[in-house]
């Protein structure tokens, strides 16, 4: 029996859609991260119970920290992107969290950078107040250890590939890390929208792709790009598309980042049929009713959809694009560190 609706809802589903096809189903992924992170910061002291935390969110993260803070008897403020609807606000209000909303932006790069100077006008005024820095601070590993345990127990033996949006880079890469710790032989693939800094397709814009929570458009620490071995970048037509396919042919209702996640397995699947694909599904679908799903009549065949394959990022381009990763970054140097 659980103690806490916490602990009830983050645990995955694992559902075998081909027996080498693998959806990783969460209803919110982020409880994982949140969980684990407040976890840490009580058990080393760096928080007590009745502290407040207060962190950015573009809508699951809110959500995760707000029931960690529950869970743990602590205080939580959001500071909210735009994305966040009034679904998630009124749960944040009745869990007892704060939440503000920076002004409306249809710009990725401007909404984060509000809300990250929101942050350091808060702090400011509250020194008291623990900062989660969910993109940069490693606390958000700790918490996919279980996760990569439940794929260790439920999948067979054998290579796989990890499929998901890269967002702060703790899922996917603390899942595949983990993973790999256990002497398991792990392709890790990412994907991105366009516009997003954090695999340098900051120069390609697409205005309708407006998912901050796979792409960025600030540099995070806690993605590791030594980890990965592919990048996709999708466009919102394509993710839009695969979210509609998936839910007709399997009644997976998620996200719009688990569309392209699932385009992208597909693809990669074709190229190479001898791992097990695992893709993230880090939300459902309820938030993209209107922006996504609404729109579904506008949705392409999936099967003749495929990639611009790529050696350079100067040839990123719409509607999909994929690279090796490791070839690209050494030679221009996205993601290195000093």
């Amino acid at each position: 029996m659980h103690e806490h609706i916490a602990e009830a809802v983050k645990t995955p589903d694992l559902i075998s859609l081909q027996p080498d096809l693998v959806c990783l189903r969460f209803e919110t992924m982020k409880i994982y991260s949140a969980l684990g992170a407040v976890r840490h910061l009580l058990e080393s002291g760096a928080v007590a119970p009745g502290d407040t935390l207060v962190d950015s969110s573009s809508g699951i993260y809110a959500q995760a920290l707000a029931l960690a803070c529950h869970r743990y008897g602590m205080k939580c403020h959001i500071v909210g992107s735009t994305t966040v609807d009034r679904t998630l606000r009124i749960q944040l209000e009745i869990l007892g969290a704060t939440l503000e909303q920076v002004r409306p932006s249809q710009d990725l790069r401007l909404d984060q950078e509000l809300r990250v100077r929101r942050i350091a006008e808060i702090l400011a005024d509250n020194p008291s107040y623990h900062w989660m820095r969910q993109y940069h601070d490693g606390i958000h590993y700790h918490g996919y250890r279980d996760v990569a345990a439940t794929i260790a127990r439920e999948i067979p033996d054998g290579p796989l590939a990890l499929v998901g949006g890269v967002g702060s880079g703790a899922s996917t890469g603390a899942v595949a890390t983990y993973l790999r710790e256990t002497g398991r032989d792990v392709s890790l693939v990412g994907v991105q929208p366009f516009g997003s800094v954090t695999f340098g397709s900051e120069h390609v814009s697409d205005p309708d792709m407006i998912i901050a929570g796979i792409g960025s458009a600030i540099a995070f620490e806690n993605v590791r790009h030594e980890l990965y071995d592919r990048v996709h970048w999708v466009n919102f037509a394509c993710a839009m598309s695969g979210a509609v396919e998936l839910l007709r042919t399997s009644g997976i209702f998620a996200g719009l980042s688990t569309g392209a996640a699932y385009l992208t397995s597909l693809w990669e699947r074709r190229q190479d049929d001898s791992r097990t694909y695992v893709f993230i599904a880090a939300d459902t679908g309820h938030r993209y009713v209107e922006s996504a799903y609404a729109r579904h009549a506008e949705a392409q065949d999936i099967d003749v959809l495929k990639p611009h394959e790529i050696t350079s990022l100067d040839e990123l381009k719409h509607p999909w694009s994929a690279a090796s990763w490791p070839e690209i970054r050494d030679r221009e140097a996205v993601g290195t560190r000093p």
